[in-house]
């Protein structure tokens, strides 16, 4: 892939990563609780179960998670309690027998749990939910520091079949500079001991973007990552938005790579990653070919959500524990991030619900057209067509103006049938996504409403 970074760099401007649509800053109160109980209460989808750990011994500085910082056991112990408590509350409101296809269990770091404390949270989990798809995906996210056989163990115990390992990058003088200090053979041994005990799916984690990284330092990291033989990787782009994470003020913005930089560390990932046996999936991602999400892909059933890109789509995702969302074919509910809001709320007998929203049926039609957009790097006119029961270019006829100017660059074609992003338009996906969001216009005086988009 060869592209010129000047012209690209033009297209750095702040946008959404459009995990959801809308986005979570369409969130708020106006979405009532009876609401969201009574879309619990009345779904018959199969069943996506993610459970945030929300604890961290200390700061990443780079981490746009919610996550709360402590070194007191006793605050871990205390929240476990919490979260047998919301599952049951959960237990009442929704038919717990529907199949579970999707588990997550995501943070914080949610190996800072012991192995005991692990095992006892899925325990209730399964008990509480009892059917789990013998071909559900069970996943959870784990920092090398925090990771022992023991815990491996609990994993392997209960089913656990999918790994993703935080790395981030290798180089010292950037570790140093995000306060994550995690050396290569450390990682290397957390990998090992996963697939010693059987585990078949390993994604490892890197961010480009952060402070003191370079084209060169970045090229070191990828050599040693593909070394550990990940079956996926993710590879982030730094979002960086101080307004909104105090740890991300600690940096000197001046050591931030340029736009110009980004771009050229993700172009040389992407050729680099493809020469050594990886395909890029969707606008972040990176898997064997071999792997379940091509197989998805070729059938149009590749998915995105908060978790990033899967196979498990159509199923409704509860959120469970502090700060989690869920979401609904029409809707998504977040819980609080106030512990003691959310400790409140579950001892009143209530969801620790806080916010969300309910789609309208543009907000509806749109999410189904920027999520397949943001997945395939395409659009199957004709299928949404027949779907949503809408003429395609009438309905988005100001979108399709404002793409003109990637359909005249070359970086998207538009047919009949089809609209396709080329592959050097996958590096600009969120902006060429853009144009089908409703509430942009709203955002576009706002320089502080999301990162980057290069």
């Amino acid at each position: 892939m060869s592209i010129d970074l000047e012209q690209f760099s033009k297209y750095s401007k702040p946008g959404p990563r459009y995990t959801s649509y809308p986005t979570a800053l369409e969130f708020s109160d106006d979405f009532k609780y009876e609401s969201y109980l009574k879309y619990l209460e009345e779904g018959k989808e199969r069943l996506s179960l993610y459970v945030h750990l929300p604890f961290c011994r200390s700061a990443c500085y780079f981490c746009g998670c919610n996550v709360v910082f402590t070194s007191k056991e006793n605050k871990l112990s205390r929240y476990v309690e919490y979260l047998k408590k919301e599952i049951d509350i959960l237990a009442s409101h929704l038919d717990t027998s529907r199949e579970v296809i999707q588990f997550h269990f995501g943070g914080g770091t949610p190996t800072y749990y012991s192995a005991y404390e692990l095992d006892a949270i899925m325990d209730y989990i399964k008990k509480a939910f009892p059917n789990f798809s013998s071909e559900a995906e069970i996943s959870v996210e784990i920092d090398p520091r925090f990771f022992n056989e023991e815990q491996m163990k609990v994993f392997k115990s209960h089913g656990f079949n999918r790994i993703s390992f935080g790395v981030q990058d290798f180089d010292a003088k950037v570790q140093e500079a995000v306060h994550r200090v995690q050396p290569y053979e450390l990682t290397k041994a957390a990998v090992d001991l996963a697939r010693s005990y059987g585990i078949n799916s390993i994604n490892t984690d890197l961010i480009y973007g952060l402070p003191y990284q370079s084209l060169e330092s970045f090229q070191e990291t990828l050599k040693k990552i593909v070394t550990l033989n990940p079956d996926r990787l993710a590879v982030f782009n730094y979002a960086h938005v101080p307004w909104l994470k105090k740890t991300m003020r600690k940096f000197d913005e001046t050591t931030i790579p340029s736009p110009a930089t980004k771009l050229a560390i993700f172009q040389y990932t992407i050729d680099f990653l493809t020469e050594n046996g990886y395909k890029m999936i969707g606008m972040d991602h990176f898997a064997k070919p071999e792997d379940e999400l091509f197989g998805a892909i070729e059938k149009g059933e590749l998915h995105r959500n908060f978790q990033g890109y899967t196979t498990k789509g159509g199923a409704n995702l509860i959120g469970i524990g502090l700060t989690s969302i869920g979401e609904g074919a029409r809707y998504y509910a977040q819980n609080t991030k106030d512990m003691k809001a959310y400790e409140d709320a579950i001892e009143s007998g209530k969801l620790p619900f806080e916010r969300g929203v309910e789609l309208s049926e543009d907000d509806y039609i749109r999410k189904q057209v920027i999520m397949e957009l943001m997945a395939n790097f395409s659009i199957d006119i004709k299928r949404v067509e027949s779907e949503l029961g809408i003429n395609f270019k009438e309905y988005f006829a100001d979108s399709l103006e404002s793409l003109n100017e990637f359909i005249e660059e070359g970086l998207v074609t538009l047919s009949e049938d089809k609209l396709k992003v080329s592959e050097t338009g996958t590096l600009l996906i969120r902006n060429i996504a853009m144009p089908f969001d409703a509430y942009m216009q709203k955002y576009m005086g706002s320089k502080k409403s999301f990162s980057k988009t290069v």
